[in-house]
């Protein structure tokens, strides 16, 4: 085994070992067979034969014939195990955002969260901000927002979620600086130092950061290309007490996969065993059929949260999101809003009221979803044409999560195409350890296929 073969057992080792230590794998549990750990996260067997064969040396785990592999037992973390509060914690994620993040002159983002600028550009500002009489946009610059923020476009929100057959009435409703604000306002209303918290695996991990920072012990529930992984989910639930699972049913990011429905049935099943929290974020709704099933749908915001935004379809500069929720929960995350945040600008949230409700709004969607289908048709067939393992395919997904053959560690490709000026999102980052070695990678659907970042691939 050369030197890149034996880091990465090492790497699943020491991710195995943190595992059993706090909990996630109880004692006397089967561990996940070598082919479908290899399979699952894109190794080689004999790499995971040999991270097995280090921790059962080290007596943490060990071989039934015919059987498989069984945790041998350890001591799981205590809370004094837990690391304190501090932005050290989070600050690898923060340095990992920082360079998704830069927009130097000529580089190219294939790994980028967002479509192209031409793309969303079609939406008509200056006619829309132009609707906001001068005294309108003067008293909106020069006072805070209400509460829970502009009430017409709660009410529009209503109507929208209404179509995807989820009842909220605007009281349900609560504004926010985006999806990310939203986010930090249900962990600053639940989450307190030392708590479980449960996250796709891979996930979005501004939210891991988000969490390490409030001191929040995750633990990441594997995504398969059909949802969460529900086994896995439910022997979670059975050796912790996690208050909150953060999911994405629809465009997951960064798989692109989308949660079936029957998966979907049976993860509200769990929740309402074990009195769990969903926590929903559907950053792409505008992108996809209204009839797809989401957990919201099928519990009525009763043990889910519903986090929107405009980010990916309209702009991220605007910051507008919403969490929906039980009435009297939105009451009381409209109190902890004006903690943090004292209000979100009822400004941008006037300026995209107008957008929404402009007749043109609904065929910018529309083309928008014709645009996405066609650029995933194109990149995934180039990558299949040349051989790179794709995850999972969905119909108006903007990732491709998927493996370069000659590149087992995403992370290095990343440092190699930095310097060509492309930048990568590589697998470890969205892993609840980063430490770990990966060849996973999200792309980008609409930079994928471009001629420059193809001819950079090894091989």
């Amino acid at each position: 085994m050369n030197t890149r073969e034996t880091s990465i057992a090492r790497s699943i080792a020491n991710f195995i070992a943190l595992q059993i230590t706090q909990g996630i794998y109880a004692e006397g549990q089967k561990l996940p067979s070598i082919r479908e750990y290899a399979k699952s996260h894109g190794h080689s067997n004999n790499t995971v034969i040999n991270a097995y064969d280090d921790l059962t040396a080290k007596g943490l785990i060990e071989p039934r014939r015919g059987s498989g592999y069984f945790v041998a037992g350890m001591p799981r973390a205590t809370m004094s195990d837990v690391e304190p509060t501090s932005l050290d914690c989070a600050m690898d994620i923060v340095w990992l955002m920082r360079e998704q993040l830069r927009d130097a002159p000529g580089d190219l983002h294939v790994g980028d969260g967002f479509m192209p600028v031409a793309w969303t550009a079609e939406v008509e500002f200056d006619k829309c901000s132009k609707k906001l009489s001068h005294a309108t946009r003067l008293g909106t610059m020069c006072r805070y927002g209400t509460r829970f923020g502009y009430a017409p476009l709660r009410h529009y929100l209503a109507r929208r979620l209404a179509g995807m057959a989820i009842e909220a009435t605007p009281n349900q409703i609560v504004l926010t600086h985006g999806a990310n604000a939203a986010m930090e306002i249900v962990i600053a209303n639940f989450v307190k130092p030392g708590d479980t918290v449960l996250v796709d695996e891979p996930g979005y991990y501004p939210l891991f950061g988000k969490l390490k920072l409030r001191g929040a012990r995750i633990v990441g529930v594997p995504r398969q290309w059909d949802g969460p992984n529900v086994q896995a989910l439910e022997q979670i639930l059975q050796t912790t007490r996690p208050r909150l699972f953060f999911t994405q049913t629809l465009g997951h990011n960064p798989t692109g996969s989308d949660t079936s429905p029957a998966k979907a049935h049976r993860i509200l099943h769990l929740a309402e065993q074990h009195d769990l929290l969903i926590v929903e974020d559907d950053p792409f709704a505008d992108l996809k059929s209204d009839s797809m099933l989401r957990i919201s749908t099928l519990d009525q915001l009763n043990r889910t949260i519903y986090i929107g935004s405009f980010s990916k379809t309209v702009s991220p500069a605007l910051r507008v999101g919403f969490i929906a929720c039980h009435p009297d929960l939105a009451s009381d995350l409209a109190d902890v809003k004006m903690l943090l945040h004292v209000s979100s600008s009822e400004y941008c949230e006037r300026t995209l009221e107008a957008i929404v409700t402009e007749g043109s709004f609904k065929r910018n969607i529309s083309r928008l979803r014709d645009r996405l289908e066609e650029a995933t048709d194109s990149a995934a067939r180039i990558f299949s044409s040349r051989g790179y393992p794709v995850f999972h395919q969905a119909r108006h997904s903007l990732y491709l999560w998927a493996t370069i053959p000659g590149a087992p560690d995403s992370m290095q490709l990343a440092r190699n195409l930095m310097k060509q000026n492309i930048v990568l999102a590589p697998g470890a980052i969205f892993l609840v350890d980063p430490q770990q070695v990966t060849s996973w990678a999200r792309y980008n659907v609409t930079y994928a296929s471009d001629p420059r970042f193809l001819a950079s691939l090894p091989g």
